[in-house]
């Protein structure tokens, strides 16, 4: 069964975070999924909130941008939620914008290399190892997590690029794609992550994981949204980028990403989205009874 989730987008004001994740939980959406975009909201600190007030919901975070975070920190976080909520938490972790990292004095002159070496470090860590490693970004002496999860938790990571899609394969347990992207693209990265993993040897491992996020606009003025965001970004003219419509159109547009080599579909409301805790009873009570 294709996995099925909304995004609680960071445009919103934090305090309406409550109120939507309830809403979500009680109409038995599987996944809610929170970004850390600078400079508008923390992932660690909303996804600790959702998870509190909410008894079945999984929250996810994509993405936490690791030129933010020191890896021990980071596994740290990501340790204790693990701890607090088994098996409710997923994190990808990310390059993160270049021109925000710019701004905040955290650009690194490779961040394919910091990418796989915190990767490493933070996977290596979350299975209860003892790490000591001292790479171009990457520093640990003698260091081990007092409270690991009880199982190792998947770490995922972003990608857009090809040579970051094929380092998801090589470092990651699955790929978040962004919501610029059509089925197409979805079957190329999975082949570039499964190229990577060929190449790592790590082929016997459990399946690589790929969420997608897919723009979704409903409502009588969906299509105007849409179209309006999609020209905001520069995706205007792409064909098959998003959904506008009806229950049946938008499990229609899940079933393509699905069929394109997706597990996970995250529908991602448009910014002016009006209504969000709508949105996500939408998705789990119209949408999900028509995804297989």
């Amino acid at each position: 069964m294709t996995a099925l989730g909304a995004v609680f987008r960071p445009q919103l004001p934090p305090e309406r975070l409550r109120a939507v994740a309830r809403a979500a939980d009680d109409a038995g959406l599987e996944q809610l999924w929170l970004w850390e975009d600078c400079f508008l909201e923390s992932g660690i600190a909303s996804a600790s909130a959702a998870l509190a007030w909410t008894e079945r919901l999984h929250v996810g975070v994509g993405l936490l941008p690791v030129p933010l975070r020191n890896v021990a920190l980071a596994t740290m976080e990501a340790a204790t939620l693990h701890r607090l909520f088994p098996g409710r938490v997923v994190l990808g972790m990310g390059h993160g914008v270049q021109s925000w990292m710019g701004q905040v004095g955290a650009r690194v002159e490779s961040p394919m290399t910091l990418l796989r070496e915190h990767l490493d470090a933070m996977r290596a860590l979350l299975r209860g190892e003892r790490v000591t490693v001292d790479g171009r970004y990457v520093k640990l002496r003698d260091v081990a997590l007092d409270w690991p999860p009880a199982t190792p938790p998947p770490v995922l990571a972003g990608a857009r690029g090809p040579r970051t899609l094929r380092l998801t394969g090589e470092a990651a347990d699955g790929t978040i794609l962004d919501a610029g992207v059509t089925p197409d693209d979805v079957r190329q990265a999975c082949t570039l992550a499964q190229e990577g993993r060929t190449a790592t040897g790590r082929t016997g491992e459990g399946e690589h994981q790929v969420v997608v996020y897919l723009l979704t606009a409903t409502g009588a003025d969906g299509a105007e949204r849409l179209q309006a965001e999609l020209e905001a970004t520069g995706d205007g003219s792409v064909p098959d980028l998003g959904v506008a419509g009806d229950a049946v159109a938008v499990a229609e547009a899940v079933q393509r990403m699905a069929d394109a080599g997706a597990h996970t579909v995250i529908l991602q409301p448009t910014a002016d989205e009006p209504d969000p805790e709508g949105f996500v009873r939408f998705v789990a009570e119209r949408v999900r009874p028509l995804v297989p």
